[in-house]
């Protein structure tokens, strides 16, 4: 057995994120893209091919990267919801054991709307604070106007410094130049590529020739799918392979911003090697992108491989290696906890990584979840409420839509996701087996949502409705922040979270 590799007294964290990034948008996924820094990263850790997000939208994916708890647990189910009062973030987790915590870059997590309310929250030093809202509070109002716009980017007087992405990397190398002599988190969440994909030169133009890679869920005419995926294509679901696959000026903005986001994270990295050289550095992004695949574009209520199969990598451990067991955000925050050599809480609901990153062939997860409720609050469009929960493992995804048509894949043999074999009775072992671990997963979790409709589904005759579900009671785990809750029946503190209480 490999050795665990010897920490270094100084306990530093960095980690770098990017918004709207599909695995494929890197050149050590693919190398048809040019991000030679995040490359590099993964030559010097570990780079991941089956991660995936929590919830493929920017803020749900946010609560639990930065909570550890899923989106139907900490309460932020959709953008535009802030996250519940009882609820931890790890920088005030941290900054608590005297840890210092800096988050620099878009938060998505206050309930406001997309810029943010230029608030610091608790357990991050407000000094580095610098949410969208405190970049546009930065501009005049044409600049605010102009930093909206992608016309933007092909301005004449565009520069890199006019970009939110230049200002986050200009701060945290103020930070890590502060802070190198002391343990740390440094948070830097880019909001580029996300639209409106502004980038100077020669980034704003670099792709405007590439057309995507041939794949045939271009050609997935929906048909065997659920009814929200027809009417989220729209007319796309008449289009030609070739016309969903031609690159318009947006896309090749898009990954052009992509690269620029690479070249600033550079930057970072580059002070990262100066001033904290043993840090441990997680890169990840909160979602992907459909971009025409399977007729889609943007991301929503999907499990999808292009929008929730995100990239993933980690440098502290092992050098050079690849993981292709499930993994999840869901385990970022116990990771962080466990390399700073603090006790994890009992209602985070992941797993440490760092047995896996000193040793990639640990295996942490035999499977992964992956949910959706809503989009935005704000927002009438993008399908409205949703429900759908999901789990994946090495070769099979199995995703419930209780309000729709189930799907459930074969990535061995349909690496594409094109044929769902939800009805597919020569399946039926491991269809069933997953449906069981992810109720299971419902219950542990205490997911808000569960009860007998995601379990009584039209291919699964056997299940039989039960007004009590399971019949028990499952009360939130007592941690350092709150006292242990009371039984109901005693009014004393609980014994067991997990009871029996069928009612009669």
């Amino acid at each position: 057995a490999k050795r665990r590799l010897t920490m270094t007294k100084k306990k530093q964290v960095i980690f770098l994120m990017t918004d709207t990034t599909r695995k494929d948008m890197l050149g050590c996924y693919n190398p048809n893209m040019h991000t030679p820094n995040l490359d590099r990263l993964a030559a010097e850790g570990i780079r991941y091919e089956n991660a995936y997000t929590c919830q493929p939208v920017c803020g749900p994916a946010r609560s639990a990267i930065f909570t550890g708890t899923f989106p139907h647990t900490n309460g932020m189910e959709t953008n535009s919801i802030a996250l519940g009062d009882n609820v931890k973030t790890i920088g005030q987790r941290l900054s608590d054991h005297g840890i210092d915590c800096g988050y620099i870059g878009k938060w998505h997590l206050d309930g406001s709307d997309y810029f943010g309310n230029g608030r610091c929250p608790d357990g991050w030093k407000d000094d580095y604070w610098y949410d969208m809202r405190r970049y546009l509070e930065e501009l005049s109002e044409e600049d605010r106007i102009k930093s909206r716009q992608s016309s933007t980017a092909f301005e004449p007087e565009m520069t890199d410094t006019f970009t939110y992405a230049h200002r986050c990397s200009d701060r945290a190398i103020r930070f890590l130049e502060e802070y190198k002599d002391r343990d740390f988190l440094l948070v830097v969440s880019y909001d580029e590529p996300h639209g409106p994909y502004l980038c100077p030169a020669p980034y704003n133009t670099m792709y405007q020739d590439l057309q995507l890679d041939d794949n045939p869920n271009y050609e997935d005419d929906l048909s065997a799918k659920p009814l929200y995926q027809r009417l989220w294509a729209g007319d796309a679901v008449h289009k030609t392979k070739d016309e969903l696959r031609a690159m318009s000026k947006g896309r090749a903005l898009f990954l052009g911003c992509n690269s620029f986001a690479d070249h600033e994270i550079g930057r970072v990295l580059q002070k990262a090697r100066k001033a904290a050289p043993d840090a441990m550095i997680i890169y990840t992004a909160d979602h992907g992108c459909m971009m025409g695949n399977h007729r889609l574009e943007g991301k929503n209520s999907t499990c999808y491989k292009e929008a929730a199969n995100i990239p993933l990598i980690i440098k502290g451990g092992e050098k050079g290696g690849v993981v292709t067991a499930p993994a999840s955000h869901i385990d970022l925050v116990p990771t962080i906890m466990d390399y700073m050599g603090l006790p994890l809480p009992k209602l985070l609901e992941g797993k440490s990584m760092l047995p896996q990153i000193y040793d990639t062939s640990v295996r942490i997860n035999d499977y992964v979840f992956t949910e959706f409720t809503r989009y935005e609050v704000d927002h009438d469009g993008f399908g409205g409420l949703q429900l759908m929960r999901s789990i994946v493992s090495d070769r099979y995804k199995l995703i419930i839509h209780l309000l729709d048509t189930d799907e459930f894949y074969d990535l061995l043999e349909d690496p594409y996701e094109i044929h769902n074999r939800i009805l597919d009775e020569t399946c039926r072992h491991e269809r069933d087996a997953l449906h069981d671990r992810l109720l299971e997963h419902m219950n542990r979790t205490r997911d808000l949502y569960r009860g007998y409709q995601w379990a009584c589904r039209p291919w699964r005759p056997e299940k039989l409705p039960c007004w009590e579900n399971d019949g028990y009671t499952r009360q939130r785990e007592n941690e350092e922040y709150e006292p242990r809750q009371l039984d109901y029946d005693t009014g004393l503190p609980m014994k067991e979270a997990v009871r029996n209480k069928r009612l009669y």
